[in-house]
């Protein structure tokens, strides 16, 4: 196995490795049976975790969240799938949607009260789903955002504008995904206009800052077990200030800059997460994290790198599960 180090000085904690390893696809030593939590079975994301598990001898379901069925009872948590009782699970790949948080939630924290380890806990993703939240919580242990502000009486608009430098400023919804829900407003009135829209449909909006620099521009860091195990550099297309690949950006492999790996693996630890794509705009200060997504899709990662994304995930996944494996072929 090759590995490519970044030495970094992580806060509060001595000279640290980062490592972007090259795995081969390998037979795993044992045999686990893998519950992917995904609405979407045909997705690039569970179509790798499929082909990358039979690669290693692993036996992975793909299961909708909204098919499964709780039993909440003393010292007795319980779950069924389909009419099955599902009680021989080595270990939990969440990825649960902005759409269905509230009852996908409910089933991640019951497959951790069976006993059942997963790849991100309940509250870790519970904390990453609300943009609000994570900043706060970012911005509290050091780590640079963007700057925001939150308002919800027209009166504070004024105020909010000259807060966080603009217009232009960026409009965010609380929840969203792919840069759903993600304007540059570039005047005064375009701010009030679409907020007017967004409240009036009930809708918590940020108030971000625009960093022109990185304008059309971010860094997808990948962390998984501590360490940043790939990073793009994605670039928005013509006309559009969104650099997500699923809103036609484009991705390009990087060397991190250790300055933007530390702030990678330091925002992943605060927000508890075992795995996370972090993402990051390049200012003229240094990296300020806009982003941390708990279930990240990796088409663009992997095609951009290419790593083998998918079994760095389920390399994890093994180490997760070192006490709980069953022999190959029992």
């Amino acid at each position: 196995m090759r590995r490519r180090p970044l030495n970094v000085d992580l806060r509060g904690s001595p000279a640290a490795t980062l490592e972007r390893p090259e795995v081969p696809r390998r037979r795993a030593a044992r045999s686990l049976r893998i519950v992917l939590l995904s609405r979407r079975p045909n997705l690039y994301t569970a179509r790798r975790f499929r082909e990358e598990a039979a690669a290693r001898g692993h036996r992975l379901s793909v299961l909708d969240p909204l098919q499964c069925y709780l039993a909440v009872e003393r010292s007795r948590p319980r779950m069924w799938y389909q009419g099955r009782e599902l009680s021989h699970v080595d270990v939990v790949l969440p990825r649960i949607g902005p759409s269905i948080s509230g009852y996908g939630l409910a089933v991640v924290n019951q497959f951790e009260l069976m006993g059942v380890p997963l790849v991100n806990s309940f509250q870790a993703i519970a904390r990453a789903r609300d943009k609000l939240l994570s900043l706060q919580l970012l911005s509290q242990h050091g780590i640079a955002v963007p700057k925001t502000v939150v308002a919800r009486n027209p009166s504070h608009v004024q105020q909010s504008l000259t807060e966080v430098g603009g217009p232009p400023v960026v409009l965010k919804l609380l929840h969203g995904t792919h840069g759903v829900g993600v304007m540059l407003a570039d005047s005064q009135h375009a701010v009030e206009s679409t907020l007017d829209t967004l409240w009036s449909l009930g809708q918590n909006i940020l108030i971000q800052e625009f960093v022109a620099e990185s304008r059309g521009r971010d860094i997808r860091a990948l962390v998984i077990g501590g360490r940043v195990a790939a990073a793009m550099r994605r670039q928005a297309r013509i006309g559009e200030f969104r650099s997500n690949i699923h809103r036609g950006g484009e991705g390009s492999a990087i060397d991190l800059d250790p300055r933007y790996a530390q702030a990678a693996v330091e925002a992943t630890r605060v927000m508890g997460l075992d795995i996370a794509g972090v993402d990051m705009l390049e200012s003229g200060s240094g990296p300020k994290v806009i982003e941390i997504n708990a279930s990240p899709g990796f088409e663009g990662l992997e095609r951009a790198t290419g790593l083998d994304v998918a079994g760095l995930i389920l390399g994890h996944a093994e180490e997760r599960t070192a006490g709980a494996l069953v022999p190959t072929g029992s």
